[in-house]
């Protein structure tokens, strides 16, 4: 713009011109002075617009300024820049506006300068030459304001034009050497491609060397392998140990290798590794899953502690972790890694996995597997061999109740229960705590195994993972075969389907020449040879095999004798846990054998079933409904025909037994009332039964077992009834097998009912007494009783009550287990219901399994069931109500049975001389003695309700009877008649000890009036008939019927028509005839 204004700016020596100093600081204040006071002359009008665009150009171009000029003098420069570069840049501002507004045409690009300068001088009225003045100022004011910017910037200026010349020299010679550098470069490829053979010589020299010291670096390498290896195998890294084995084979594997023959030992020692490192891996799987680790111990000690400790809550969770969260805490989804910093036993679990995962790095992953399922039976076999050894070392033979010769039939006491459950159940926890670690130990390997298929992406293997049916198999022999050692009393030893059959035939008959077979565990260990023996094989093992054995297992091996010793103890100790014949595969009782066992077996059975279904891995063929399934067998084809044989050994037992129908001593502390000792045996048989029943599946045909020795006892009660009510073997009598007060309470007819209603009437019917004693007098009457129809012997008497008291007692006591339950299982039903397996779970309470059986005892019946106890309580309550009947006409027929006899002419007559009578007659005395007997009896066995029903009613039928049979004294006279009364008198006396208000006051008038003569009869007749007429009916006690009265007066003329003259006895058949007359008349008189 300044060259189209004025031409351009003076140059001077490569600078922009300026003044000399002086000229330049006198321009500069005049400058300075001039902007601070002068305005330009285009300024008017527009200054307010441009100042606030000048005032933000000023800020502007001061920071910018300040920044740039920071490295000089800060404090003057700073001021004179500020002061400078404000009016300059003003100034430019305001002459480019102006320029703007005046001269537009000339701030355009394509700006056209001689058309301006020629309208400038053209002064003609279209020129503008009258604007000339105008733009020179402008002129002039544009070339002042670029002259105060380059007097502002000048030098920056001049340091901008050296820095230039600097670039282009650098860059001048960065050209030269990049020439040089292209020259140098294309004589060096022209030299390249001159062939040389010396070089070629040496880079196949260099390529040989190479090669050869690689080699030797690998035989180095090589050299410190066994070391290395046996080293890790020390430290049990055995991830490291393959991955050191397998590097040392694929080194040895290359061809440049074959050709050394040095190696060839090397070569057969590292095969050889390849193999013993495999069983060391697999001995060290067997070390871990079962049990042999010291480290492995306190789990399951751990486990068995808290089984046995709380049967609530099966173990303290703040003592035991659970299985799932040890299973979570591995992370099988990665590789196993080995952390040098710990001992790597020290987890079980993550042992495990790391063995898993050194197998599989082995390449012998599968073989393992194989190895570990063929062993599997002889290891669990040895786990409870061992286990019941040292069970059996814990609990002394003495400390373990019952005795050995009982074959099972033995109803143990709370304390012999309690320390064999002592022995029992720390068998069962420990052996159950180490199943469920080993089954742990195989669900970590199998999901070890299971995750390495899945990172590999092959698919599920059957064969990998399909041990745990197997488990469940071996366990549930060995569970069956424990339940059968201790259930079942017959005398073949139950076989292990687990265990090994040595000398097993093939005809399946044992070869007797194998039976001998050499054992490790029978070798004499202390004798010089075996030691010596041991320590060669040692050193053979250690020199072909290094890192097989340890010093840990030397140590152990030592501890144990040998290492071998060690390690075949466990397996062939068999012969310390079998029985005292060495049975192959057999087991060791540590109690007695007993069906009552089963109630101590089963609740830790159930809880171990239980907590292995936690373990068992979800995708497994093995069904939670088939690990019950086996105990369903055992309880139907085994443990029931023993409970059956069992109880009906010991229901023989009790009802062989002599004093078994004799009265029990103890029988105060169970009843009320005197008992038999068999029924409170029995009993006990039955409660044992049913509080076993109590721990097992709930299964009627169970039930019905109890229930059909119930029926057993009833039969036998029944037969004993019968055998105390039979008759003598020497009576002649063949019309009756029982005596006849047996033989009324056993028979149905008038007699029976009406003592029954007596019995079962709440108050005293004095209208059935009388029939009763009516009825039985003229049965007797009619059938006279003989010696052999009574009960002579008291024993009979004492055993009739104790019978029925112990019936009583008895039903009392099975109604009280009687109870209605919805289980309707029935195995001795043809179909199963289809809940079978679910009664298990149902029965699955902890409580169960801490061995103290509370609450009430009841026998589980259904309704179908129910009915055959209902009939066979029923049954008991008849039979105690046929001897109680029995009971009650025994002592009337003994009673008319022995008046009978005094009333005989044959036996007491009555036509007695003048001689006072002082005695009664011994009839008689033998009589009140019986009673007596006879009562005290029943005082002392029976309650007071049956006392009183037998009691009541005897002084009426001595009434009755005397009276009724008077004729059968004939003849008599009076001293006849007064020993009838002392006679009389007696019974009384004494019937006042047995029945309350007793009174035989009506057959001692009766008779008073035989002492008064016929016509005092006839009399008395006569006056009792007007009595009647006036004041009503005398009292019973001097009341006599037609017939009563007549076979009187028949007896005042006993005597005479006894006679043997005719004269007399014709005069006194015809007196008799004229009182029996006259007696008629007023008798029957209207």
């Amino acid at each position: 713009m300044s060259n189209r204004l004025g031409g351009p700016f003076p140059y001077r020596n490569g600078a922009y011109g300026r003044p000399d100093d002086d000229h330049e600081g006198a321009g500069a204040a005049t400058m300075t002075g001039a902007a601070a006071t002068r305005r330009s002359p285009f300024e008017s009008g527009r200054r307010a617009r441009h100042d606030q665009n000048h005032n933000h150009n000023h800020n502007h171009n001061h920071n910018h300024d300040h920044n740039h000029n920071h490295d000089r003098d800060h404090a003057h420069a700073h001021a004179h820049a500020h002061e400078s570069s404000s009016s300059a840049e003003r100034q430019i501002a305001q002459v480019l506006e102006h320029i703007r507004a005046e001269w537009p045409s000339m701030a355009q690009s394509d700006c056209i300068p001689v058309s301006l300068a020629l309208q400038l001088l053209d002064s003609s009225s279209v020129g503008r030459a009258h604007e000339h003045d105008s733009f020179r100022r402008t002129h002039q004011y544009l070339q002042d304001s670029l002259k105060g910017i380059v007097h502002e910037h000048h030098q920056g200026f001049n340091s901008s034009i050296g820095t230039f010349h600097k670039i282009q020299g650098s860059i001048q010679a960065s050209q030269k050497r990049v020439r040089a550098l292209k020259d140098a470069l294309a004589a060096s490829r022209t030299s390249l491609c001159a062939s040389d053979p010396e070089l070629k010589k040496l880079y196949r020299s260099s390529q040989m060397y190479d090669g050869v010291l690689q080699t030797l670096g690998e035989l180095e390498d090589l050299r410190t392998v066994p070391d290395q290896l046996e080293a890790r195998i020390s430290e049990k890294r055995f991830l490291t140990a393959v991955d050191v084995l397998q590097a040392a084979l694929r080194k040895l594997r290359k061809p440049e290798l074959d050709d050394i023959g040095a190696l060839s030992d090397l070569r057969s020692y590292l095969a050889n590794q390849e193999t013993a490192l495999m069983d060391i891996l697999v001995e060290e799987l067997h070390e871990h899953l079962y049990l042999k680790s010291p480290y492995c111990q306190e789990r399951w000690q751990t486990l068995a502690k808290h089984q046995g400790a709380s049967g609530q809550s099966y173990g303290d969770a703040a003592a035991i972790t659970p299985f799932h969260v040890v299973l979570d805490a591995l992370d099988l989804e990665r590789p196993v890694t080995e952390d040098p910093s710990k001992n790597p036993e020290a987890d079980t679990s993550w042992y495990i996995a790391l063995l898993a995962e050194s197998l599989n790095k082995l390449g012998r992953l599968e073989s393992a597997v194989d190895t570990l399922n063929q062993r599997l039976p002889v290891e669990l076999f040895a786990v409870v061999n061992e286990t019941i050894n040292d069970v059996d070392q814990r609990h002394p033979s003495s400390l373990r109740g019952g005795s050995s010769n009982s074959e099972g039939l033995h109803i143990y006491s709370s304390r012999e229960t309690r320390m064999r459950a002592d022995v029992i159940y720390d068998l069962l926890w420990t052996l159950y705590g180490k199943f469920e670690a080993i089954a742990e130990g195989q669900r970590v390997f199998h999901e070890a195994v299971k995750s390495i298929a899945r990172r590999e992406g092959a698919a599920n293997n059957a064969q990998l993972l399909g041990s745990f049916r197997e488990l469940w198999n071996l366990y549930q022999n060995e569970i069956r075969s424990l339940l059968h050692n201790y259930v079942t009393t017959d005398a073949d030893i139950y076989q292990s389907a687990s265990s090994p059959r040595h000398g097993a035939a093939v005809n399946g008959n044992k070869d007797t020449q194998r039976e001998s077979l050499f054992r490790f565990s029978e070798a004499d260990q202390k004798s010089i040879e075996m030691v010596a023996e041991y320590e060669a094989l040692d050193k053979i093992i250690k020199t072909a095999v290094p890192g097989l054995t340890s010093n840990s297992r030397k140590s152990q091996a030592l501890g144990k004798k040998t290492s071998l010793v060690g390690k075949v103890s466990r397996k062939t100790a068999p012969a310390g846990g079998l029985d005292s014949r060495n049975t192959p595969g057999s087991y060791k009782s540590l109690v007695e054998p007993s069906v009552f066992n089963m109630s101590l077996l089963l609740p830790p059975t159930l809880v171990f079933i239980q907590r292995l279904k936690a373990i068992v891995p979800p995708g497994s063929d093995l069904a939670a409904s088939a690990l019950t399934s086996f105990l369903d067998n055992f309880l139907v084809n085994v443990f029931q025909p023993q409970l059956d044989e069992t109880l009906g050994k010991l229901s023989d037992s009790v009802l062989a037994e002599v004093d078994s129908f004799q009265q029990d001593p103890g029988w105060r502390l169970v009843a009320r009332r005197p008992i038999f000792k068999g029924a409170t045996s029995f009993f006990t048989i039955v409660t044992a039964f049913c509080r076993m029943l109590g721990t097992i599946p709930h299964d009627q045909a169970l039930s019905a077992l109890i229930i059909s020795q119930m029926m057993r006892y009833y039969e036998r009660c029944s037969i004993w009834f019968k055998s105390l009510v039979a008759k003598a073997q020497e009576s002649n009598t063949t019309s009756h097998d029982l005596r006849f007060s047996a033989a009324l309470a056993t028979t149905e007819g008038e007699i029976q009912d009406t003592i029954q209603k007596l019995w079962t009437s709440d108050t005293l019917d004095r209208e059935l007494v009388e029939k009763e004693v009516g009825l039985l007098i003229m049965r007797t009457n009619e059938s006279p009783l003989e010696p052999s129809d009574v009960i002579q012997d008291r024993d009979v008497i004492s055993s009739l009550c104790l019978l029925y008291t112990s019936l009583k007692w008895l039903s009392t006591k099975m109604v009280g287990l009687r109870h209605i339950t919805q289980h309707n299982t029935d195995s001795s039903q043809s179909t199963m219901p289809k809940d079978q397996n679910r009664r298990w779970t149902l029965l699955n309470d902890p409580s169960k399994a801490n061995g103290e059986q509370q609450g009430p005892v009841y026998l589980p019946m259904t309704q179908d069931t129910v009915q055959s106890f209902d009939q066979i309580v029923s049954s008991y309550e008849e039979l105690a109500g046929t001897v109680l009947l029995t009971l009650h006409m025994e002592i009337r027929c003994r009673i008319i049975q022995s008046l009978r006899v005094a009333l005989s002419p044959e036996t007491a007559p009555y036509v007695l001389g003048d001689r006072k009578i002082k005695e009664p007659d011994p009839q008689i005395l033998s009589l009140n003695a019986e009673l007596i007997a006879y009562d005290e009896t029943a005082v002392r066995f029976l309650r007071d309700r049956e006392i009183a029903f037998v009691r009541t009613g005897l002084g009426l039928l001595i009434n009755s009877y005397l009276v009724s049979n008077v004729l059968s004294t004939q003849p008599m006279n009076i001293r006849g008649c007064e020993r009838m009364q002392l006679n009389i008198l007696v019974l009384q006396q004494n019937l006042k000890n047995i029945e309350a208000d007793v009174d035989l006051a009506r057959a001692a008038k009766y008779y008073e009036l035989f002492e008064e003569g016929a016509d005092a009869i006839v009399e008395k007749a006569k006056r009792d008939k007007e009595r009647e007429a006036e004041e009503g009916s005398p009292p019973d006690a001097e009341k006599f019927s037609y017939d009563e009265l007549k076979s009187l007066v028949e007896l005042c003329y006993s005597v005479q028509l006894a006679d043997p003259e005719r004269g007399v006895n014709a005069a006194a058949r015809r007196q008799m005839g004229e009182k029996i007359l006259a007696l008629s008349e007023y008798m029957w008189q209207t």
